[in-house]
């Protein structure tokens, strides 16, 4: 029998289900803010991520999915969305357009990582993008807007925590006296974090092995190497946040691991997760856009929701998230009861209820799958119910039944039959 790749899933009924409402309360938050879906390709030229994501990256160098086009291009499966959306942003001029481009995404990545609690290699990622304006003030909408939606969620338990990453100008400062202290104490660190001393020192402080940690805490703080730009835009961003009552915690250790990240850059993580238990992360990419060829600076501040985490953790604390129920379940007991029937359910499914139509057949087994469905309510329709044109409508909780005219029952819609 052929299965799922390692690291991909099938999501299934009824999970389904509350996929599709964490999904659609994020399209109606993101409208009240002004953000407007796009949808950019799964597959992109190698080099997008290469350029913009950055060559050392444990993505483009371990996880990527790339192969050779026919025509000797490279091509690699989107490892993250928001190189995409600042390729589309440029090449379709979209700067051009007034005020700031809000964009989000709902959609597909794929990166070959191990899989564990969480995480797939085809992964699932809700985010959205501002683009065109460096000022704090966005950077603190943005914040806000992510823990408004936690908060239509339903979520608890969540934590914001914040930092800044500096610029071009301070942050080379402290990568140099970063890179200078690991001389000495990266031999007693995890093998990865060995490597990422030479080759992206940054990333050596997103290690999550629980023994590398007190060195870790040792190593120099990014915030006392800010220089006085990032140091005030930082304070802004802080203050902004506190104006609209968002809780957040500093930690300076706090790095993201794109190179394109510059000054403001946050993460919510989650207790229910284990160690690897950051549910969303983002930060401001200024320099994203002349990373990939642009002529004038786009500056930017977005994030990404891991949304397989996002749904897991919901469905322990909301288990009935999303939850599917049929309105009605339609018995009829025989051919000229299931035209009848037909006929009728096509009206209520067109006024919004979820009908499910029995094949014509026994009341007792109609009965029993309605019940094993969980149907709210059982017509039952045969001949007696055809010749006085009046319908037995049963509730399944309580076992009443009422007869009603067929206008009668074509006016449901109008009413609670919750």
């Amino acid at each position: 029998m052929i299965k799922a790749i390692r690291g991909t899933r099938d999501l299934l009924p009824p999970s389904t289900g509350a996929w599709n409402a964490v999904e659609q309360t994020a399209r109606e938050l993101f409208r009240v803010y002004n953000y407007q879906e796009i949808r950019t390709p799964l597959l992109e030229p190698t080099e997008l991520f290469a350029r913009g994501v950055g060559q050392e990256t444990d993505i483009v160098t371990k996880e990527m999915y790339t192969f050779q086009d026919r025509d000797g291009s490279s091509l690699s499966l989107r490892p993250e969305a928001t190189a995409s959306v600042i390729r589309a942003y440029l090449e379709h001029h979209l700067d051009q357009q007034p005020g700031i481009q809000k964009l989000y995404y709902i959609g597909p990545m794929f990166r070959r990582e191990r899989p564990q609690k969480g995480r797939y290699r085809q992964f699932f990622q809700i985010g959205a993008e501002a683009v065109g304006s460096d000022s704090p003030a966005i950077d603190a909408e943005v914040i806000e807007m992510v823990m408004a939606l936690f908060e239509k969620l339903g979520m608890e338990g969540q934590q914001l925590v914040l930092n800044s990453v500096g610029c071009r100008e301070c942050r080379p400062r402290y990568v140099e006296a970063l890179r200078k202290e690991l001389q000495t104490t990266a031999p007693g660190l995890c093998e990865d974090c060995r490597r990422r001393a030479v080759t992206n020192p940054l990333r050596v402080l997103d290690c999550k092995v629980e023994a590398d940690q007190p060195v870790l805490e040792r190593l120099p703080s990014i915030l006392d190497h800010l220089c006085e730009g990032c140091r005030r835009h930082f304070e802004a961003v802080r203050r902004y946040l506190a104006q609209r009552g968002v809780a957040f915690e500093v930690r300076p250790r706090l790095v993201r691991g794109l190179d394109y990240y510059t000054r403001t850059t946050f993460e919510v993580v989650h207790g229910g997760l284990g160690a690897q238990n950051s549910v969303l992360g983002g930060g401001r990419y200024d320099g994203l856009a002349e990373s990939l060829g642009a002529k004038l600076p786009a500056p930017g501040i977005g994030f990404s929701i891991g949304e397989d985490r996002l749904v897991m953790t919901l469905e322990q604390s909301r288990p009935a998230l999303g939850a599917h129920r049929i309105d009605l379940y339609m018995a009829p007991l025989d051919e000229a009861a299931f035209e009848r029937c037909s006929s009728m359910a096509r009206g209520l499914r067109l006024a919004g209820r979820v009908v499910e139509l029995a094949a014509p057949g026994k009341l007792k087994k109609a009965l029993e799958t309605a019940n094993k469905l969980q149907a709210r309510y059982t017509l039952i329709v045969g001949a007696d119910e055809l010749a006085a044109d009046l319908y037995t409508l049963k509730n399944m909780a309580t076992g009443e039944q009422t007869r009603l005219s067929r206008a009668q029952l074509e006016s449901l819609h109008r009413q609670d039959l919750n």
